[in-house]
């Protein structure tokens, strides 16, 4: 099974972030090393290359830079994504295409949204880029089968009513959109947000500026993907599902970041 991960800055980390996708490649590798600690990053995106049941695929390695340049072999930055800073749906509905016709992933787990609403586009143009990306993915394969996440709590929707407004509005478009595109051969599935109880988001503690995730902010943002894809394994056809690998450690060894 092949993954990419698909993001914006808070997918792709700064230089020395380890970032959701590192916790969200543990989980799917169900490494005992792993789970008690210790490693690297780099031994994990080696470990995710060398295991059969779940691979880590993408376009690009590295994480952002001051400069803006990604930088290949930093503390998080060795396992492949298609992520990059301050780009959205509006961005990503262009490459996605060439990226999955290129590294064949079989699930896309892809959290967008927060730059098109804050920068490019509103809910109803966002979701219309949404709908492009579907397109596009499923023009290099019909068969592909994504898990997205809601755009998540951030500072500026603390301060500014018509943004939150705003964010709230595409959410919920998020939702109608992905049920509405979503297919037995490509199933479209929303995760649900770190918010949902019994997990709570709190941005003073899980961001480390109101926006970017802290290390527990990190897990709950992977804990959020990983319960999607138990709760798809659990209760959807087989030909429909988007399987997580058999014999996954518990969630709650990511959910449990609320002590961390």
């Amino acid at each position: 099974m092949r993954f990419m991960f698909v993001g914006d800055s808070m997918t792709v980390g700064r230089t020395r972030d380890l970032t959701w996708r590192h916790w969200m490649a543990r989980h799917l590798l169900h490494c005992r090393s792993c789970v008690a600690g210790g490693e690297r990053p780099a031994e994990v995106a080696a470990e995710v290359a060398a295991d059969s049941a779940a691979e880590v695929v993408g376009p690009w390695t590295g994480q952002y830079e001051a400069t803006g340049i990604a930088q290949a072999g930093s503390v998080g930055g060795n396992a492949p994504h298609l992520a990059a800073w301050g780009e959205g749906w509006l961005h990503m509905a262009g490459r996605v295409r060439a990226a999955v016709r290129d590294h064949r992933p079989d699930v896309l787990l892809v959290s967008l949204g927060l730059i098109d609403l804050g920068f490019y586009t509103n809910s109803a143009q966002t979701i219309g880029n949404v709908r492009r990306f579907v397109d596009e993915a499923r023009a290099a394969d019909a068969r592909i089968r994504a898990v997205v996440l809601p755009v998540v709590p951030n500072v500026r929707a603390e301060t500014d009513a018509s943004f939150a407004a705003e964010v709230e509005r595409f959410n919920g478009l998020l939702a109608a959109t992905l049920g509405e595109l979503s297919s037995p051969d490509s199933p479209l599935l929303l995760a649900a947000p770190p918010t949902a109880p019994p997990v709570s988001y709190d941005i003073g503690r899980d961001t480390y500026d109101g926006t970017h995730p802290s290390p527990s902010g990190e897990r709950k943002l992977a804990a959020a993907f990983a319960h999607a894809l138990h709760g798809a394994r659990a209760t959807a056809p087989a030909r429909a599902a988007v399987p997580a690998p058999a014999g996954l450690p518990p969630v709650g060894l990511l959910a449990g970041a609320d002590s961390a």
